[in-house]
């Protein structure tokens, strides 16, 4: 038979180092880690009767009144201590620890309350711990949160159902938490916005346990509603009548089991689900399972956590403190940045950049150039649309006193001029569009290893502006400058311009047999040109023979222009990226950031918030997860030492 107390028949010497190491990661907040913890958490529609069970199993009065009476997460930490001779309690909330009594532990913990959620009927996740060190009570961790309403009453939000439901996921979804669900004997059971949010996050039921209130009031069909089970408590039941009135704790559990024992209804069901007592230590037995189930897990996690807060924060820059480590970090980061460039603009090498394409910059650059080329004409282009035309206007119009058989040199280079000229904006184009890639990828290879350091961030971009702006300007004059060399004069060493020239003018008999001769065809078939009609040059016979000898001329000598073009442009980048990225970057950099006057250096020593803000969250995080790995090896020693997993 259970002692008069209800709290000293669960009491567990064997449970309090497990519990008291829960407590302590508990204290230690391991959860804002992302660590949960094992725990017992208490749900109910409102006026259940959870502060009631909670009062039971503690032997102390909680907060009671109209509507809510839990506005916050009440985490009580009971912790039986059988040398004690008064009773100790304290409450812990907002960084601070606030010691109390028995006769004021209600109105201490309206006061927390207040502070936290404030004087109205609002409510808050903010936790209150209440912690009870008692003669006879079990050694159990529970959180109480506010009873489930679904109508506000006069002060309460509107949306206070979701606030609440929000509050309640997040402490009984982790499958570490048992769910202790306190159900009204005096409404259906399937009914209860409790029950249905338990099913939610535990459909089977293998973490829940029920606990029935007001068995004296319907005692009624309870017996089945406890033993059929429609809504799947895994745990199982246990019913319990409250303190009622002025009665003391002792008295209330002497009537309870009187209860239990004398009423024709309640008295058939099994002694193993009845009593403040068995709900005591069912709760204690579960807990200390739970626990055992959880810690190696718990373990494993925390020292994961470790690991990785650790490497974080030794993947951290070093905190500069002196001139000449901010020297070495910038030296650092600049070779950083050229090995970089080298690797995507220079060697092609991709393998730390693979999954983006945009950054493999010799690719990019030789489509850019394949572009170039193929939008570059292939044949010399014409002005206008009859065939030798624009020739015989260009010959017409360089007569001479002179002989008549000589090729006028000034018809062919004003005709070259104007042919070069109309594609003279293509090869700036290409340099534009090379030019603002490279920019692109150098800005973003500097600002990826300068992103510790932010303050360096602004100079650098500018310096890389700036030198970028430098090249785009000799790149621009480069090409300039070969434009205005194929205007100047006509010229190649290429082999292949006589050859073509000899192959185009075997077909000049043909040609001029159709000026000629006025009973032939007016549309004659050129290998180079296809089919001409070359019925209007027939006025034009003077001067026709030389216009056919400059289009063959401009034809074949077109094919090595393009070839300057193409290559000149091509070696030109290729050569200035390589001066950029081997040279010119470094110097530039070295002058923006450390200069004469050193002020980029000393911006260095000035860390930036957001990295102080992760550095100092880092240390905290490692110490906390090293206090916590040094609670649970303890813990793990005991138990492997006791025999106990």
């Amino acid at each position: 038979m259970a002692s008069n107390n209800a709290l000293a028949s669960s009491y567990n010497n064997n449970i309090r180092p497990l519990l008291d190491a829960v407590d302590r990661l508990r204290n230690l907040k391991v959860t804002e880690e992302g660590i949960q913890l094992p725990t017992i958490v208490v749900v109910g529609d409102q006026s259940s009767g959870k502060s009631s069970v909670l009062e039971s199993l503690a032997g102390i009065s909680l907060p009671r009144g109209q509507g809510i009476c839990t506005r916050v997460p009440l985490i009580m930490r009971l912790q039986g201590d059988s040398n004690t001779t008064k009773p100790s309690m304290h409450l812990e909330y907002g960084g601070k620890t606030v010691p109390t009594s028995e006769d004021e532990i209600t109105a201490a913990i309206n006061t927390a309350t207040v502070e936290i959620a404030g004087a109205g009927k609002g409510i808050s996740g903010k936790p209150i711990t209440l912690v009870v060190k008692k003669k006879s009570v079990p050694d159990l961790t529970l959180v109480d949160l506010p009873g489930i309403t679904r109508v506000p009453v006069e002060g309460q939000p509107s949306d206070i159902y979701e606030q609440i439901s929000k509050i309640i996921r997040e402490y009984i979804a982790p499958q570490e938490s048992i769910i202790l669900n306190v159900l009204s004997a005096t409404v259906d059971f399937p009914t209860c916005e409790s029950i249905r949010m338990s099913r939610q996050v535990d459909q089977l039921g293998e973490r829940t346990l029920a606990v029935v209130t007001k068995s004296d009031k319907a005692p009624e069909g309870l017996l089945e509603k406890v033993t059929v089970d429609d809504v799947r408590i895994g745990l199982g039941y246990v019913c319990v009548r409250n303190r009622i009135g002025d009665e003391t704790y002792k008295q209330a559990r002497v009537e309870e089991e009187r209860l239990f024992t004398s009423h024709p209804l309640l008295s058939r069901i099994d002694k193993s689900m009845i009593g403040i007592p068995v709900l005591a230590e069912r709760l204690t037995q579960i807990q200390a399972s739970i626990i055992a189930k959880c810690l190696p897990d718990i373990v494993k996690k925390i020292n994961e956590k470790l690991n990785r807060s650790m490497s974080e924060l030794n993947s951290m820059p070093q905190n500069l403190s002196t001139i000449a480590d901010a020297l070495k970090a910038v030296i650092r980061i600049i070779k950083l940045v050229r090995e970089s460039l080298e690797k995507l603009l220079i060697r092609g090498e991709f393998v730390e950049f693979a999954d983006d394409n945009s950054l493999h910059g010799t690719a990019r650059i030789a489509e850019m150039l394949h572009k170039y080329r193929a939008e570059l004409p292939e044949k010399c282009p014409t002005g206008v649309e009859q065939f030798l035309m624009e020739e015989v206007w260009v010959i017409q119009e360089a007569k001479g006193i002179r002989l008549p058989n000589f090729l006028p040199r000034s018809a062919f280079l004003a005709i070259l001029k104007n042919k070069i000229e109309s594609i003279s904006q293509m090869p700036r184009g290409l340099v534009d569009t090379v030019w603002e890639y490279v920019e692109k990828i150098t800005i973003q290879m500097m600002l990826r290893h300068c992103e510790n350091y932010p303050q360096l961030k602004a100079a650098s971009q500018r310096a890389i502006e700036g030198l970028i702006d430098k090249m785009r300007g000799r790149s621009c004059k480069f090409v300039k400058d070969m434009i205005d060399m194929e205007v100047v004069s006509d010229y190649t060493s290429n082999p292949d311009y006589m050859k073509s020239w000899v192959e185009l003018m075997k077909e000049e008999k043909l040609f001029m047999e159709a000026i000629e001769d006025h009973s032939k065809p007016t549309a004659i078939s050129l290998n180079a040109f296809g089919t001409v009609e070359v019925g209007h040059l027939r006025p034009h016979v003077d001067v026709v023979e030389q216009a056919f000898d400059i289009r063959m001329r401009l034809t074949a000598y077109w094919k090595t222009i393009v070839l300057r073009l193409v290559d000149g442009v091509a070696l030109h980048i290729l050569h200035a990226i390589k001066c950029l990225v081997e040279d010119e970057l470094e110097a530039e950099l070295i002058n923006e950031l450390i200069g004469a006057k050193k002020a980029g250096l000393e911006r260095m020593l000035e860390e930036s918030p957001a990295t102080a803000a992760k550095r100092a969250r880092l240390k905290k995080s490692v110490e906390l997860l090293k206090q916590s790995k040094d609670v649970v090896a303890s813990i793990m020693d005991r138990i492997v030492a006791d025999g106990d997993i």
